[in-house]
């Protein structure tokens, strides 16, 4: 709910929400945390507990809890299957020269969100930077008091001239007209007549009392990219999902994307996460191609020495032996030669 402080949405929608998830089976731990507009519950579920199946029980108690929600809630509560560290797989960034921010969030949450979301593979899809178009009435409080208004006065105004419903037909005779009419207040233009009294005769305008401009909801929500005013676009993987092939999906729709939004509009990817992890892959195909190649070339080797009946240890053998009858056949001359000069020496004694 744009605009509500942090004690009405953990009163009004996160109490009825916690209410309706805690009977949920096999839920271990459950967190809320409320910020201005908007209200987050996370669930953690036992390991035993398929995700699948806590998925369906989530979604049947946010549909038992929405009696229970304000009316002015604009839509259902929505949940994601997500790991609460997981980072943004893939950032995008959308920027425009000539339109605003809230106009480029607007296609980004009707055309890029929606089919983004359709991507298998992707658990969520956040936009942020800006938000929806919205159009602002500053009230000015001497211009209030001067012409005797009140803050409901403009309320019920506002709320009047805003109005969708049916307004009727008239009949004249056989015929019937039904009555068709465009009351939805869109842009500042359709508020700036809005009259919400009347003084000594004249009409009190709401151009009077306050300043009616073209905006957004939230102001204080600012992106940027490349120093630029920017919308972007977060994706989260679901988990389970395999990073790389996600992205390549990704890549994949952004030319599709491209084309279904208004040529104004830049689409880039500004980050991805699986540059890193395909750097790495790629270092460790190599690695394995390496060693690989240092495997065959070992076994090429050695087979190609068998092959040619070169044997290390039996080479290793026989040139130990020649060496070994080599010696022994010097030590067999030598003794000859010393018994021979020995027999010299006795003859040479006898003469």
């Amino acid at each position: 709910m744009p605009g509500a402080s942090p004690e009405t949405m953990a009163t009004t929608v996160a109490t009825p929400l916690e209410r309706h998830l805690g009977v949920i089976a096999d839920v271990t731990e459950m967190t809320s945390q409320s910020t201005v507009g908007s209200a987050r519950i996370v669930l953690q579920f036992g390991l035993s507990r398929n995700i699948d199946g806590a998925a369906r029980d989530v979604q049947a108690a946010i549909n038992a809890a929405r009696a229970d929600l304000p009316t002015s809630l604009r839509q259902n509560p929505t949940y994601r299957k997500a790991n609460p560290a997981d980072a943004p797989m893939v950032i995008l960034a959308m920027t425009s020269d000539t339109m605003s921010p809230g106009q480029i969030y607007d296609t980004a949450a009707t055309v890029v969100q929606q089919a983004l979301s359709q991507i298998d593979g992707i658990g969520q899809v956040v936009i942020g930077g800006s938000s929806l178009p919205a159009v602002r009435v500053e009230l000015k409080p001497l211009a209030l008091f001067k012409y005797g208004i009140g803050l409901e006065d403009v309320r019920a105004a506002l709320a009047s001239a805003n109005a969708h419903s049916p307004k009727g037909a008239i009949e004249d005779g056989d015929h019937r007209f039904q009555i068709y009419t465009n009351d939805q207040a869109n842009h500042a233009d359709d508020y700036r007549p809005l009259i919400l009294g009347y003084r000594n005769g004249a009409p009190v305008r709401l151009t009077d009392v306050a300043e009616v401009v073209d905006s957004v909801e939230n102001l204080r929500n600012r992106g940027l990219a490349n120093d630029s005013p920017a919308v972007l676009v977060f994706l989260y993987r679901q988990p389970g999902a395999n990073i790389i092939d996600t992205a390549d999906r990704i890549k994949a729709v952004i030319p599709r994307l491209r084309a279904s939004i208004p040529s104004a509009i830049n689409l880039d990817l500004t980050i991805d996460r699986t540059t890193t992890i395909r750097s790495s892959l790629h270092d460790v195909e190599r690695t394995l191609a390496i060693s690989i190649g240092l495997v065959i070339l070992v076994v090429f080797l050695f087979s190609a020495q068998r092959a040619s009946g070169a044997d290390p240890e039996r080479r290793g053998t026989r040139f130990a032996d020649r060496h070994f009858w080599r010696d022994v056949s010097a030590r067999l001359y030598s003794r000859q030669h010393l018994a021979d000069g020995a027999n010299d020496l006795d003859r040479f004694r006898c003469r």
